[in-house]
């Protein structure tokens, strides 16, 4: 069963905050938020997505630090109830809308933490994919490095040995003879240098990163969508419980995720795809042996250091006010304007600002004459 994964790791005590009370929106800044995001999303020119556990547990795969998670439960000594086996488990409606973004050309990335090979199954080709935890569905030879997909989950974790032998020679390499073992990363290994390379750098060149479904707590992974921010980027978090950089973030929509990716999509014209066994590569028996591999190409990382040279110069950023990035209006040094302290709900925060700045504007103007009379 896909909780399971978790007894099979070593023991490890710092696994960050655990049950966060988690935090819902109203509807009406539900809908607020999510129309923002979408105008951000149209107006970007290089968007990544950032997965965690949060989007697969509508497909039944509990999450880790929710008030119902892995490890939360698990200082209580108990299991979750939601507990389906990963061979089971079928890709979400996020899982799917997230595969027509990238066929729509407004995704260019996603960078996932999670092993449940959801992405992979959804349809998402390699290139467009980093998977820094493993997967699942997914073996590595040992001495050639080439990862090959796997028509059922694999029961061990931490980069054990299999029963299996590398498949080089059936793509139309030489034989390689080395032994295959799982690609899941136990707490002491390093994250896999190719998915680690096109993360770092599709993070940079980022106009809009966007982390759905993550706490953001284990490093380097939760950090990566710093760097978007490095080079004047947005930084848009969609979680219900708070998260190790809301500070940094520009937009925070506190909703359900399959919610927030529906509400985007119908706003973006888009229809989500229906999930289709036939087409899940794991699942599918009449794949050649070249369809089965799952290695990245290293001419990707050659690409993106290319883009990365071409448009990741570090930006001065503006001053953020609310959700929003504006200029500061000049006021003349004769007229001070004394603000005071605002104590309002969030969703109308913006609101109030709007009025206070047009009052500035409007004693700018007066001062303005008044001088010129004098």
């Amino acid at each position: 069963m896909s909780c399971n994964y978790a007894d099979g790791l070593s023991p490890y005590e710092n696994k960050g905050k655990l049950g966060l009370e988690e935090k819902y929106d109203t509807d009406d800044t539900l809908r607020l938020k999510c129309d923002l995001l979408t105008e951000w999303i149209q107006a970007a020119r290089h968007v990544v997505v950032h997965t965690g556990a949060g989007i697969s547990t509508a497909a039944g795969i509990p999450d880790f630090r929710g008030p119902n998670g892995v490890w939360t439960l698990e200082q209580k000594g108990l299991k979750p109830e939601m507990n389906v086996a990963f061979d089971e488990a079928i890709p979400t409606k996020t899982h799917m809308a997230l595969k027509k973004l990238v066929e729509s050309n407004k995704v260019k990335f996603i960078i996932s933490q999670n092993i449940d090979g959801l992405h992979l199954r959804s349809g998402i080709p390699r290139q467009y994919l980093a998977e820094l935890h493993g997967n699942m569905f997914v073996e590595q030879c040992d001495k050639c490095g080439r990862q090959f997909i796997r028509n059922f989950a694999t029961k061990s974790v931490g980069k054990k040995y299999l029963d299996t032998v590398c498949r080089s020679e059936q793509i139309g390499g030489r034989p390689c003879r080395g032994r295959m073992h799982d690609t899941i990363l136990d707490w002491e290994h390093n994250l896999p240098d190719n998915d680690l390379a096109l993360s770092d750098l599709h993070s940079s060149v980022a106009d809009l990163s966007i982390c759905i479904g993550t706490t953001l707590q284990i490093i380097p992974s939760g950090n990566l969508p710093l760097h978007t921010k490095k080079y004047g980027g947005r930084l848009v978090i969609c979680n219900l419980q708070p998260t190790k950089h809301d500070k940094k973030a520009d937009l925070i929509i506190n909703g359900n995720i399959d919610t927030v990716i529906m509400r985007i999509m119908k706003k973006l014209g888009l229809e989500i795809p229906e999930y289709k066994g036939e087409l899940d590569p794991t699942r599918n028996a009449d794949m050649t042996s070249n369809e089965m591999d799952w290695t990245i190409q290293s001419s990707r990382i050659k690409e993106m250091k290319i883009l990365y040279k071409k448009v990741c110069k570090p930006a001065k950023r503006k001053r953020k006010t609310f959700m929003y990035e504006r200029e500061k209006p000049e006021i003349p040094k004769k007229v001070k304007v004394q603000k005071q302290t605002l104590s309002v709900k969030p969703e109308i925060k913006e609101e109030v600002v709007n009025q206070v700045e047009d009052k500035e504007e409007d004693v700018s103007a007066n001062a303005e004459s008044s001088d010129a009379k004098t």
